[in-house]
């Protein structure tokens, strides 16, 4: 079989070296930094350990898929999945507090009817209902398949089924997330609901598909999941597999050039001069990465899929607290913006800018992994911002402090029982994924003229493929790890391949 090169030792990376490894083939990963994992990081001081990148699973059947593909020991025998219940809380504006049970309609439809008033239960649940078509229809062809060759169909079909408004004489179906909350939930806190999952991977629900109802519909049809320990203990696991595999990792290694005889990928070369052959070179690197390793030809050809440009980022803050994690606090809390419209427009303006008072979702894991003992809590706090904004790490710091602030609506003792708190910036995660401005992709949605599809995996340079969060399926860990299952395929099987059956 033949020799790959995978550049980055992302999640979606090391599940291609794992899969392309079982079949056969020499696989070598070189990454840029001393660690495997991409976005998904961990943070450690005095007792305490924090996730830097996603604290939460969904579709976990992904990942379960890589290890029974990969070898005999199945996920749950190496790490320890909990589903989250409730899957949320959410704290509104006006101060109404919702919990969200974990994968129950009925549950769900209970619950925001006793807080909202009825019939607030049955609007959501009957957008779930039209959430699922569209879940039905994007699900193989955004998830499960190689970005099709006529991906202009995805463009410019909208799958999310929207019911006609009248008003004024006029008729109108949804096509953005925004209306379907406007004209179908009719309610402004379960429009903030709706909303908020949007704004959770950095997209504007003003400008967003209605397609991206399948957000929302992840979370409710397959739960909420968290890791024991941490995500970290994913990517840990993802690691030993590849390992097991007999993957060669070579941390400290930056790959600064895509070698090409013939027009073909036939290996890289690294920063210290080196050069490595490969009969296929896997590239799991923000595309300005790739553009520059590339040299001389087009990643790209005329009327594929262009790369996303100008997302936003995020800013985490973890904080040490005294005191131990109060019996039947939710894992995450949701702290909706008082002022949404104002909030979009800072983080969507041109300039992007600083939100003030940004919506903030709090993690706490009821974990001992992560605390020195049950005296101390582990908080996470993560909000959306602008990926390269004016200001300076001064900036930074000031409106970590207003994510404090904003966190004692979730936990009211915050500020008397607070040790120390650190602070990660879009930088950070520039850092550690070498992504421009810390730039963090979303999951691909159909609709909206392509413009939230990501690129093909197959590439102009012959031999070359890209996976990860910046090429299909898009960003997410169950979609890193589809990107990985399909350059497998792609690669062990040809350009017939045609996705998981």
């Amino acid at each position: 079989m033949g020799r790959i090169a995978v550049i980055g030792a992302g999640l979606g990376a090391m599940a291609a070296a794992a899969r392309l490894a079982v079949a056969g083939h020499r696989v070598t990963v070189y990454e840029r930094t001393e660690t495997y994992g991409g976005a998904v990081r961990r943070f450690e001081r005095d007792g305490f350990g924090f996730d830097t990148g996603p604290g939460l699973l969904t579709l976990p059947a992904v990942w379960r898929d890589l290890f029974v593909k990969t070898g005999k020991e199945p996920l749950e025998d190496r790490v320890e999945l909990v589903q989250v219940d409730p899957s949320s809380l959410h704290v509104f504006a006006d101060g109404t507090r919702v919990r969200l049970p974990n994968a129950s309609r009925a549950g769900v439809v209970a619950a925001l009817d006793e807080a909202l008033g009825a019939p607030a239960g049955e609007r959501w649940g009957d957008f779930l209902v039209r959430a699922r078509e569209a879940w039905d229809r994007t699900r193989r062809p955004l998830l499960e398949e190689p970005l099709w060759p006529n991906w202009s169909v995805l463009a410019e079909r909208e799958p999310y089924p929207a019911v006609a408004h009248k008003r004024l004489l006029r008729t109108r179906r949804a096509s953005t997330l925004g209306e379907v909350g406007a004209f179908e939930l009719r309610e402004p806190r379960l429009t903030a609901l709706l909303e908020g999952h949007a704004l959770a991977y950095g997209l504007d629900p003003r400008v967003t598909p209605a397609s991206a109802a399948v957000l929302p519909y992840m979370e409710h049809a397959f739960g909420v999941w968290y890791v024991r320990g941490g995500m970290r203990e994913l990517a840990r696991a993802v690691h030993e597999r590849c390992l097991a595999r007999r993957v060669e990792f070579r941390f400290g290694a930056e790959v600064t050039g895509v070698l090409e005889k013939d027009g073909r990928a036939t290996g890289v070369e690294l920063a210290d001069g080196t050069v490595e052959e490969a009969d296929f070179v896997v590239a799991g690197v923000a595309p300005g990465t790739l553009s520059r390793c590339v040299r001389g030809s087009a990643v790209r050809a005329d009327g594929e899929v262009p790369p996303r440009r100008g997302l936003p980022s995020r800013l985490t803050v973890l904080l040490a607290l005294r005191g131990g994690r109060p019996e039947g606090t939710a894992h995450r809390t949701v702290v909706h913006a008082a002022d949404r419209q104002a909030e979009l427009d800072a983080l969507f303006g041109t300039p992007a800018a600083l939100p003030d008072r940004p919506t903030l979702t709090v993690l706490r894991p009821d974990d001992p992994r992560l605390v020195p003992d049950a005296g101390h809590e582990a908080v996470t706090l993560t909000a959306v911002v602008p990926a390269r904004p004016e200001g300076s790490r001064e900036d930074w710091a000031a409106l970590a402090e207003k994510l404090i602030t904003v966190a004692e609506r979730a936990v009211p003792d915050l500020r008397e029982r607070l040790l120390w708190h650190e602070v990660r910036s879009p930088a950070d995660i520039a850092e550690a994924t070498g992504a421009e401005g810390g730039a963090v992709p979303p999951p691909a949605l159909a609709a909206g003229e392509g413009g939230l599809l990501h690129p093909a995996n197959t590439t102009a340079v012959p031999g070359l493929f890209t996976v990860g969060g910046w090429s299909h399926p898009g960003g997410g860990l169950p979609h890193a790890g589809m990107s990985g299952a399909l350059v497998a395929g792609l690669i062990v099987e040809g350009p017939e391949f045609r996705g998981s059956q």
